[in-house]
């Protein structure tokens, strides 16, 4: 083989830059939104609840129902607060020690108690601040039943 010459002996040539391709009148794509966007803010003296929801299958491996699991859930006295509104647990009077829950902690009310509200994958509660009876630390140790 004979040696080849380099095919360009003129010095490096700079990147080609492509126009801009973005359609005019087309909106852009939906951003994938996150859950907890989708869910309601509470307002007022109010806090946003998930509602426990029992195992699918129990430790022994019998698989429990999915209608046994939504009437357990609707009948559930134990939720997790994922959102208080701004003026939870603020009158001084009423609550001289500061709040009695915070969000992320578990918490034990009414079984009945809130406004139920569906959404996708199950319900959430919105319960008055003075809704809420006692704190837990694992809801797993208080017996579910319906």
């Amino acid at each position: 083989m004979e040696n080849q010459e380099p095919l360009s002996t003129s010095p490096k040539v700079s990147k080609i830059h492509l126009p801009n391709k973005e359609l005019v009148g087309i909106k852009k794509t939906k951003e994938i939104t996150k859950e907890t966007t989708k869910l309601p803010k509470p307002t007022g003296w109010r806090m946003l609840v998930l509602p426990f929801r029992m195992k699918e299958k129990t430790d022994a491996g019998i698989l429990i129902g999915t209608e046994t699991i939504d009437r357990q859930q609707v009948a559930s006295q134990c939720g997790n607060i994922l959102a208080m509104g701004d003026a939870c647990y603020k009158d001084k009077e009423r609550y001289p020690n500061g709040p009695w829950c915070k969000v992320g902690d578990w918490v034990v009310f009414a079984r009945y108690a809130g406004s139920r509200i569906e959404i996708d994958g199950g319900e959430v509660r919105l319960l008055n601040e003075d809704e809420v009876l006692a704190t837990v630390e694992d809801p797993t140790d208080i017996l579910h039943k319906y």
